[in-house]
């Protein structure tokens, strides 16, 4: 499994909830993550960039050909970052047809007078559940490729509902969004 496969079902094992499995809405869990760093060197023969955080940490980055201002970059501009995840779990009863297992992604440069753009990748599978254990609590489920994994379960009652055989859809989105400021 690879390591972005083992992150979407572990988030989603960990929220699956009885409202999913009674028919109701999917169920969303996500975060918001925002910073800002100063750039503190560009290197445009390589494209690398180093940045500074706000506790004085310079990690130097490769940035691709899909960064297509890069030559605009200066010493001294704030790059502004936002980074979201989200995992949407939709429980569906045993005997339906998974859902297609997909990667998508995509980047959108930004169109203002600043270079800025966001970039996007969602992964979808469905899994099935093999066996719950509502003592521990955790369930293990089998993914597309055939493999079997075992969670533990935050809440007891997320189980409340689930049956072995059900399916659970997961969809498992993550974007940053990037912009420049000019340093005053």
């Amino acid at each position: 499994m690879s390591i972005k496969s083992a992150a979407v079902l572990a988030m989603a094992l960990c929220a699956a909830s009885a409202a999913a499995a009674s028919g109701q809405e999917p169920i969303t869990k996500g975060k918001t993550i925002t910073g800002t760093a100063t750039i503190q060197a560009i290197d445009s023969a390589s494209r690398t960039i180093t940045l500074r955080d706000k506790n004085g940490v310079d990690d130097t980055y490769s940035v691709g050909p899909a960064v297509q201002r890069f030559d605009e970059l200066k010493v001294g501009d704030t790059v502004k970052t936002t980074y979201i995840e989200s995992t949407v779990l939709q429980v569906r009863p045993a005997g339906e047809a998974p859902g297609p297992t997909s990667t998508t992604g995509a980047v959108t440069p930004g169109t203002g007078a600043l270079p800025a753009g966001t970039m996007g990748v969602q992964d979808k599978m469905t899994v099935t559940v093999k066996s719950i254990d509502a003592d521990l609590p955790s369930i293990t489920v089998t993914t597309p490729d055939g493999r079997t994994v075992t969670r533990a379960v935050e809440n007891k009652k997320n189980l409340e509902g689930v049956k072995v055989g059900d399916k659970i859809d997961i969809t498992y989105t993550r974007a940053i969004l990037m912009s420049i400021e000019r340093a005053q």
